[in-house]
């Protein structure tokens, strides 16, 4: 028979209950959330999969060149790369009018994309603010010709279209305000030099206070980006106020401070074996760049980017896929086009994608080489590009990038199948399913009902 607790001891064991659900920021200062409360935070977010990045800013009006030479490196680092005066840099401001920028349009193509949601960089590194602040004059309604606040009018765009918005905010990295970190450090003294705390205490938490409070019931998500050494812990402690005051925001870890906050995020590269026990999220360019370049012209394939969220949804993470808009406010033909071939690709079979789970099997992406190294000198991971899978309950999804000329094969099946078909069939007629132990074998059509990735659809018993 149980022995009766004591108070001490139903105490302790309330608060044991409770850690395995503290927030991931830390344990000290965040405030407390159950797994179960957790859970619901994230479940649109788990949910969606798929969603738009957008790096604007008075970046794109250099679009990669300085005084008549093309500058290496990102778009949106040109200040940095350039080492632009900081005098210099500002007189893009006057020249920054997007007067083409339709909040309508844009939303309405993450929406043809199959995007979820949509995160806009509020404030990069350069220290400009693409939204109306009464903290620093230093942005798009104030300093340049434009005079609209274009996060009020996608906020409004996107409730309107039933669309989550989420902010990006350089919270450390500030190559315009005094005192702010510069990875590579300080080019221009006289701007630059100065106090971190009082940054931080003047610009930079003021305005993620604005983020927080000005959009409702936006951010659904607040992006930090590159806390440098500068973050201690102390400095990113200070955010966290802002934090609990608005609990239902997903936030990344990229705080700074040792902070972990709720989501991993990978650039440029999708972990080989996604990243157990952590919601996830690739973010990706679809050419070289994030901030527009005029020249950069290397856009991925439609065909690339959509093995790459088939690749990240069979992990178990999501695809933040950006798009850099002119200065004038046009998102580049070459990457709208993609975007709506993606899409449609999603309308046929995004029921293979949203709101899925990772892959039951897990050798089929590729294998670590027992001789070559990475860059970090870890085994180099070759993938294989021949299926995916992704699963829901009561069903398994086979993403087949290379069709079979005969049946296909799977070995170390724990399932029994009920039913088969090709999500692009209409009609949903049943596949011939042979299977024998852990052994099945599915007969397809001789043509593949598409030439990237066919999707079938194994109901389960």
């Amino acid at each position: 028979m149980p022995q009766p607790k004591t108070p001490r001891l139903a105490f302790a064991l309330a608060v044991l209950s409770l850690l395995p659900a503290l927030r991931a920021a830390d344990s000290e200062t965040a405030p407390v959330e159950t797994a179960a409360q957790h859970d619901a935070r994230m479940a649109w977010w788990r949910q969606a999969r798929f969603g738009m990045f957008i790096h604007w800013g008075i970046y794109s009006v250099p679009a990669g060149t300085w005084q008549g030479k093309p500058v290496p490196g990102i778009g949106e680092w040109i200040m940095n790369k350039g080492k632009i005066p900081v005098a210099d840099y500002e007189a893009f401001a006057k020249q920054f009018n997007p007067v083409k920028f339709d909040a309508d349009a844009w939303v309405a193509l993450a929406k043809a994309a199959g995007m979820k949601y949509i995160v806009i960089t509020a404030k990069h590194h350069d220290g400009f603010a693409m939204y109306r602040s009464a903290v620093d004059p230093y942005n798009i309604y104030d300093a340049t010709p434009f005079h609209r606040d274009p996060l009020k009018e996608l906020a409004a765009a996107c409730l309107r279209q039933g669309m989550k918005l989420g902010f990006y905010y350089s919270q450390s990295q500030d190559w315009h305000a005094p005192g702010a970190s510069a990875i590579g450090g300080h080019w221009d003294p006289a701007r630059q030099d100065g106090d971190m705390d009082a940054y931080l205490r003047t610009k930079s938490v003021p305005q993620v206070r604005e983020l927080l409070t000005n959009y409702q019931p936006f951010p659904a998500v607040l992006w930090f980006d590159t806390p440098t050494e500068l973050m201690t812990r102390e400095r990113a402690e200070l955010f966290l106020p802002l934090l609990r005051e608005h609990p239902q925001v997903i936030w990344n870890n990229r705080l700074g401070g040792g902070f972990q906050g709720d989501t991993e995020t990978p650039e440029q590269r999708i972990p080989p074996k996604g990243i157990p026990g952590r919601d996830w999220e690739t973010c990706m360019t679809i050419n070289d760049t994030w901030g527009y370049k005029s020249y950069d012209h290397d856009f991925k394939s439609t065909a690339t980017l959509l093995r790459n969220l088939i690749d990240i949804a069979s992990k178990g993470g999501n695809y933040l896929l950006n798009v850099g808009p002119t200065s004038e406010g046009v998102i580049p033909a070459p990457e709208a086009e993609r975007l709506r071939q993606v899409g449609a690709w999603l309308a046929v079979n995004g029921e293979a994608i949203y709101g899925t789970g990772p892959t039951l099997f897990g050798d089929e992406d590729g294998a670590f080489s027992p001789t070559e190294k990475d860059a970090k000198g870890q085994p180099k991971f070759i993938p294989a590009w021949e299926w995916r899978c992704t699963t829901k309950p009561g069903r398994v999804y086979l993403h087949l990038f290379a069709w079979p000329e005969g049946p296909f094969r799977l070995h170390g099946v724990k399932f029994r199948v009920a039913r088969a078909y090709l999500l692009a069939d209409p009609r949903r007629a049943p596949l011939g399913v042979s299977q024998h132990g852990g052994e099945l074998a599915l007969t397809l059509p001789k043509e593949a009902p598409d030439p990237i990735a066919s999707v079938v659809c194994l109901e389960t018993e």
